[in-house]
Protein backbone atom coordinates (compact mmCIF):
# COMPACT_ATOMS: atom_id res chain seq x y z
CA UNK A 1 0.00 0.00 0.00
CA UNK A 2 2.89 2.48 1.17
CA UNK A 3 4.42 1.55 -2.36
CA UNK A 4 1.36 2.34 -4.44
CA UNK A 5 1.65 5.47 -2.24
CA UNK A 6 4.78 6.52 -3.16
CA UNK A 7 4.06 5.92 -6.98
CA UNK A 8 1.20 7.83 -7.15
CA UNK A 9 2.88 10.83 -5.41
CA UNK A 10 6.17 10.60 -7.65
CA UNK A 11 2.86 10.21 -10.55
CA UNK A 12 1.67 13.00 -9.47
CA UNK A 13 5.08 15.29 -9.94
CA UNK A 14 5.10 14.73 -13.08
CA UNK A 15 1.29 15.33 -14.30
CA UNK A 16 1.72 18.80 -14.92
CA UNK A 17 4.72 18.20 -17.51
CA UNK A 18 2.62 15.43 -18.33
CA UNK A 19 -0.96 17.32 -19.42
CA UNK A 20 1.01 19.84 -21.61
CA UNK A 21 2.64 17.42 -23.85
CA UNK A 22 -0.70 15.40 -24.50
CA UNK A 23 -2.51 19.08 -24.65
CA UNK A 24 -0.28 19.66 -27.30
CA UNK A 25 -0.43 16.99 -29.34
CA UNK A 26 -4.23 16.65 -28.88
CA UNK A 27 -4.97 19.88 -28.62
CA UNK A 28 -7.88 19.05 -26.43
CA UNK A 29 -7.94 19.52 -22.52
CA UNK A 30 -10.40 16.74 -22.01
CA UNK A 31 -8.48 14.35 -24.11
CA UNK A 32 -5.05 15.42 -22.53
CA UNK A 33 -6.60 14.86 -18.99
CA UNK A 34 -7.88 11.12 -19.91
CA UNK A 35 -4.10 10.15 -21.88
CA UNK A 36 -2.51 11.28 -18.91
CA UNK A 37 -5.06 9.37 -16.76
CA UNK A 38 -4.03 6.28 -19.04
CA UNK A 39 -0.76 6.80 -18.35
CA UNK A 40 -1.05 6.35 -15.13
CA UNK A 41 -3.12 3.01 -15.16
CA UNK A 42 -0.21 2.00 -17.20
CA UNK A 43 2.25 2.81 -14.65
CA UNK A 44 0.49 1.35 -11.46
CA UNK A 45 0.46 -1.66 -13.65
CA UNK A 46 4.11 -1.95 -14.67
CA UNK A 47 6.92 -3.04 -13.04
CA UNK A 48 9.12 0.22 -13.15
CA UNK A 49 11.99 -1.30 -10.57
CA UNK A 50 14.66 -0.93 -13.85
CA UNK A 51 13.28 2.58 -14.46
CA UNK A 52 16.21 4.92 -14.02
CA UNK A 53 14.18 8.26 -15.50
CA UNK A 54 10.25 7.92 -14.20
CA UNK A 55 9.43 11.61 -16.57
CA UNK A 56 10.95 10.00 -19.17
CA UNK A 57 9.03 6.67 -19.20
CA UNK A 58 5.78 8.87 -18.49
CA UNK A 59 6.82 11.01 -21.58
CA UNK A 60 6.88 8.09 -23.48
CA UNK A 61 4.29 6.38 -22.02
CA UNK A 62 1.54 9.73 -22.85
CA UNK A 63 2.92 10.26 -26.20
CA UNK A 64 2.29 6.66 -27.37
CA UNK A 65 -1.60 7.37 -26.32
CA UNK A 66 -1.77 9.94 -27.71
CA UNK A 67 -0.32 9.12 -30.75
CA UNK A 68 -3.25 6.09 -30.80
CA UNK A 69 -5.97 8.69 -29.76
CA UNK A 70 -4.34 11.03 -33.09
CA UNK A 71 -4.17 7.82 -35.49
CA UNK A 72 -8.05 7.55 -34.40
CA UNK A 73 -9.13 10.69 -35.32
CA UNK A 74 -7.33 11.09 -38.43
CA UNK A 75 -9.43 7.44 -39.53
CA UNK A 76 -12.72 9.47 -38.08
CA UNK A 77 -11.48 12.27 -40.81
CA UNK A 78 -11.34 10.18 -43.38
CA UNK A 79 -15.30 10.25 -43.35
CA UNK A 80 -17.22 12.87 -45.18
CA UNK A 81 -16.88 16.37 -43.09
CA UNK A 82 -13.47 16.21 -41.82
CA UNK A 83 -12.33 18.93 -40.07
CA UNK A 84 -12.20 18.88 -36.50
CA UNK A 85 -14.92 20.47 -35.14
CA UNK A 86 -15.08 22.50 -31.48
CA UNK A 87 -16.18 20.14 -28.78
CA UNK A 88 -19.59 21.16 -27.22
CA UNK A 89 -19.13 23.91 -24.98
CA UNK A 90 -20.23 21.78 -21.62
CA UNK A 91 -18.07 20.75 -18.50
CA UNK A 92 -17.83 17.10 -18.20
CA UNK A 93 -18.25 15.52 -15.21
CA UNK A 94 -14.24 15.32 -14.12
CA UNK A 95 -13.51 17.28 -17.09
CA UNK A 96 -11.72 20.69 -18.02
CA UNK A 97 -14.14 23.49 -18.43
CA UNK A 98 -14.56 25.88 -21.02
CA UNK A 99 -12.78 28.40 -18.97
CA UNK A 100 -9.93 26.30 -18.38
CA UNK A 101 -9.66 25.16 -22.00
CA UNK A 102 -9.52 28.68 -23.25
CA UNK A 103 -7.10 29.73 -20.65
CA UNK A 104 -4.56 26.52 -21.54
CA UNK A 105 -5.00 27.24 -25.66
CA UNK A 106 -4.16 30.83 -25.44
CA UNK A 107 -1.18 29.93 -23.24
CA UNK A 108 -0.07 27.48 -25.87
CA UNK A 109 -1.22 29.72 -28.64
CA UNK A 110 -3.95 29.28 -30.61
CA UNK A 111 -2.72 29.66 -33.98
CA UNK A 112 0.09 26.81 -32.92
CA UNK A 113 -2.78 24.41 -31.94
CA UNK A 114 -4.68 25.15 -35.38
CA UNK A 115 -1.69 24.44 -37.31
CA UNK A 116 -0.70 21.58 -35.62
CA UNK A 117 -4.14 19.83 -36.21
CA UNK A 118 -3.20 20.01 -40.02
CA UNK A 119 -0.57 17.70 -39.29
CA UNK A 120 -0.15 13.92 -38.99
CA UNK A 121 -0.13 11.92 -35.97
CA UNK A 122 3.42 11.11 -36.76
CA UNK A 123 4.60 14.20 -37.42
CA UNK A 124 2.51 16.64 -34.79
CA UNK A 125 4.52 13.90 -32.02
CA UNK A 126 7.97 14.62 -33.40
CA UNK A 127 7.14 18.01 -33.78
CA UNK A 128 5.51 18.34 -30.04
CA UNK A 129 8.73 16.49 -28.64
CA UNK A 130 11.27 17.76 -30.11
CA UNK A 131 10.90 21.48 -31.06
CA UNK A 132 8.55 22.28 -27.93
CA UNK A 133 10.32 19.79 -25.55
CA UNK A 134 13.89 19.31 -26.99
CA UNK A 135 13.43 15.21 -27.05
CA UNK A 136 16.10 13.80 -28.69
CA UNK A 137 15.24 12.24 -31.82
CA UNK A 138 16.93 8.98 -30.96
CA UNK A 139 14.09 8.77 -28.19
CA UNK A 140 11.40 10.10 -30.24
CA UNK A 141 11.65 7.52 -33.16
CA UNK A 142 10.10 4.13 -31.67
CA UNK A 143 7.40 6.47 -30.26
CA UNK A 144 6.56 7.01 -33.82
CA UNK A 145 7.69 3.45 -34.97
CA UNK A 146 10.85 5.43 -37.61
CA UNK A 147 14.25 5.69 -37.71
CA UNK A 148 16.16 8.46 -36.31
CA UNK A 149 16.82 9.63 -39.09
CA UNK A 150 13.55 9.52 -40.34
CA UNK A 151 11.76 11.29 -37.39
CA UNK A 152 14.22 14.38 -38.38
CA UNK A 153 12.66 14.27 -40.96
CA UNK A 154 8.51 14.24 -39.95
CA UNK A 155 9.93 16.98 -37.44
CA UNK A 156 11.07 19.26 -40.43
CA UNK A 157 8.21 18.62 -42.65
CA UNK A 158 6.06 19.49 -39.54
CA UNK A 159 8.27 22.58 -38.90
CA UNK A 160 7.84 23.99 -42.57
CA UNK A 161 3.87 23.43 -42.07
CA UNK A 162 4.38 25.84 -39.01
CA UNK A 163 6.15 28.47 -39.98
CA UNK A 164 4.29 28.53 -43.26
CA UNK A 165 5.39 27.37 -46.61
CA UNK A 166 6.39 30.99 -47.38
CA UNK A 167 8.24 33.46 -45.88
CA UNK A 168 7.34 37.09 -45.94
CA UNK A 169 9.38 40.10 -46.65
CA UNK A 170 10.02 42.08 -43.38
CA UNK A 171 8.73 45.02 -45.39
CA UNK A 172 5.82 43.35 -46.58
CA UNK A 173 4.89 41.84 -43.34
CA UNK A 174 4.87 44.71 -41.11
CA UNK A 175 2.44 46.63 -43.39
CA UNK A 176 0.40 43.17 -43.74
CA UNK A 177 0.06 42.93 -39.68
CA UNK A 178 -0.46 46.87 -39.56
CA UNK A 179 -3.49 46.32 -41.82
CA UNK A 180 -4.87 42.93 -40.05
CA UNK A 181 -4.44 43.93 -36.38
CA UNK A 182 -6.34 47.19 -36.70
CA UNK A 183 -9.14 45.34 -38.89
CA UNK A 184 -9.68 43.22 -35.97
CA UNK A 185 -9.21 45.92 -32.95
CA UNK A 186 -12.28 47.54 -35.28
CA UNK A 187 -14.09 44.52 -35.54
CA UNK A 188 -13.58 43.64 -31.39
CA UNK A 189 -14.69 46.92 -30.88
CA UNK A 190 -17.51 47.41 -32.60
CA UNK A 191 -16.43 50.72 -34.19
CA UNK A 192 -17.42 51.56 -37.74
CA UNK A 193 -15.54 54.28 -38.31
CA UNK A 194 -12.41 52.68 -37.69
CA UNK A 195 -13.28 49.55 -39.66
CA UNK A 196 -13.97 51.85 -42.54
CA UNK A 197 -10.55 53.44 -41.89
CA UNK A 198 -8.81 50.31 -43.12
CA UNK A 199 -10.72 48.92 -45.69
CA UNK A 200 -10.77 50.88 -49.40
CA UNK A 201 -13.83 52.48 -50.20
CA UNK A 202 -14.22 49.69 -53.33
CA UNK A 203 -12.91 46.75 -51.15
CA UNK A 204 -14.94 43.42 -51.94
CA UNK A 205 -15.55 40.90 -49.39
CA UNK A 206 -16.41 37.07 -50.43
CA UNK A 207 -17.33 34.25 -48.32
CA UNK A 208 -18.57 30.68 -48.44
CA UNK A 209 -22.16 29.77 -47.73
CA UNK A 210 -20.66 28.34 -44.60
CA UNK A 211 -19.52 32.01 -43.20
CA UNK A 212 -22.76 34.21 -43.13
CA UNK A 213 -26.41 33.66 -42.43
CA UNK A 214 -29.11 31.89 -44.60
CA UNK A 215 -30.21 34.89 -47.04
CA UNK A 216 -27.24 37.10 -46.84
CA UNK A 217 -25.00 36.77 -50.15
CA UNK A 218 -21.70 35.80 -50.34
CA UNK A 219 -20.17 38.94 -51.80
CA UNK A 220 -20.35 42.50 -51.26
CA UNK A 221 -18.72 45.38 -52.61
CA UNK A 222 -18.08 48.81 -50.87
CA UNK A 223 -16.40 49.62 -47.97
CA UNK A 224 -19.71 50.84 -45.83
CA UNK A 225 -21.86 47.28 -47.05
CA UNK A 226 -19.16 45.12 -46.02
CA UNK A 227 -17.81 46.47 -42.65
CA UNK A 228 -21.64 46.89 -41.67
CA UNK A 229 -22.14 42.86 -42.38
CA UNK A 230 -18.97 42.12 -40.44
CA UNK A 231 -19.77 43.61 -37.37
CA UNK A 232 -23.09 41.93 -37.72
CA UNK A 233 -21.20 38.87 -38.03
CA UNK A 234 -18.27 39.70 -35.52
CA UNK A 235 -19.34 37.78 -32.48
CA UNK A 236 -16.69 35.40 -33.08
CA UNK A 237 -13.87 37.96 -32.96
CA UNK A 238 -12.78 37.37 -29.49
CA UNK A 239 -11.57 34.18 -30.71
CA UNK A 240 -9.59 35.31 -33.66
CA UNK A 241 -6.11 35.48 -33.97
CA UNK A 242 -3.50 36.90 -36.51
CA UNK A 243 -2.10 33.82 -38.29
CA UNK A 244 -0.28 33.20 -41.76
CA UNK A 245 -3.06 32.15 -44.33
CA UNK A 246 -2.30 31.23 -47.79
CA UNK A 247 1.64 32.57 -47.01
CA UNK A 248 0.29 36.13 -46.03
CA UNK A 249 -1.29 37.48 -42.83
CA UNK A 250 -4.70 36.43 -42.34
CA UNK A 251 -6.88 35.55 -39.47
CA UNK A 252 -8.19 32.28 -38.13
CA UNK A 253 -10.77 32.25 -35.74
CA UNK A 254 -10.50 29.32 -33.65
CA UNK A 255 -12.57 28.60 -30.16
CA UNK A 256 -10.33 26.81 -27.79
CA UNK A 257 -8.42 25.85 -30.78
CA UNK A 258 -10.61 24.64 -33.25
CA UNK A 259 -10.79 26.30 -36.35
CA UNK A 260 -13.79 27.33 -37.55
CA UNK A 261 -13.02 29.81 -39.81
CA UNK A 262 -10.18 31.86 -41.84
CA UNK A 263 -9.82 35.46 -43.52
CA UNK A 264 -7.35 36.13 -45.95
CA UNK A 265 -7.02 39.76 -47.16
CA UNK A 266 -5.85 41.33 -49.79
CA UNK A 267 -4.36 44.65 -49.62
CA UNK A 268 -3.03 47.76 -51.83
CA UNK A 269 -1.22 50.98 -50.44
CA UNK A 270 -1.84 49.63 -47.06
CA UNK A 271 -5.53 49.72 -47.53
CA UNK A 272 -7.76 46.07 -47.52
CA UNK A 273 -8.97 45.98 -51.35
CA UNK A 274 -10.38 42.06 -50.65
CA UNK A 275 -11.80 39.65 -47.97
CA UNK A 276 -11.92 36.22 -48.72
CA UNK A 277 -14.02 34.37 -45.76
CA UNK A 278 -13.29 30.41 -45.57
CA UNK A 279 -15.75 28.08 -43.27
CA UNK A 280 -16.14 25.53 -45.32
CA UNK A 281 -14.57 22.16 -43.58
CA UNK A 282 -13.06 20.96 -46.76
CA UNK A 283 -11.63 24.31 -48.12
CA UNK A 284 -10.42 25.25 -44.16
CA UNK A 285 -8.54 21.70 -44.69
CA UNK A 286 -6.89 23.12 -48.03
CA UNK A 287 -5.42 26.34 -46.32
CA UNK A 288 -2.02 27.07 -46.07
CA UNK A 289 -1.80 27.86 -42.47
CA UNK A 290 1.27 29.10 -40.53
CA UNK A 291 2.14 30.44 -36.84
CA UNK A 292 2.77 34.16 -37.01
CA UNK A 293 5.98 35.14 -35.77
CA UNK A 294 5.15 37.42 -32.41
CA UNK A 295 8.18 38.66 -32.45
Amino acid sequence: MDEQKGLAERFEAHRTHLRGVAYRMLGSLGEAEDAVQESWFRLSRADTSGVENLGGWLTTVVSRVCMDLLRAREARREEPQGVHLPEPLVNREGGASPEQEALMADSVGLALLVVLDTLGPAERVAFVLHDLFSLPFEEIAPIVGRAPAATRQLASRARRRVQGAAAIPEGELAPQREAVNAFLAALRAGDLDALLAVLDPDVVLRADSASVPPGVPTELRGARTAATLALKVSRGAVYARPALVDGAVGLIVAPRGRLLRALRFTLMHGKVVQIDVVAEPASLRELDLGVLDTR
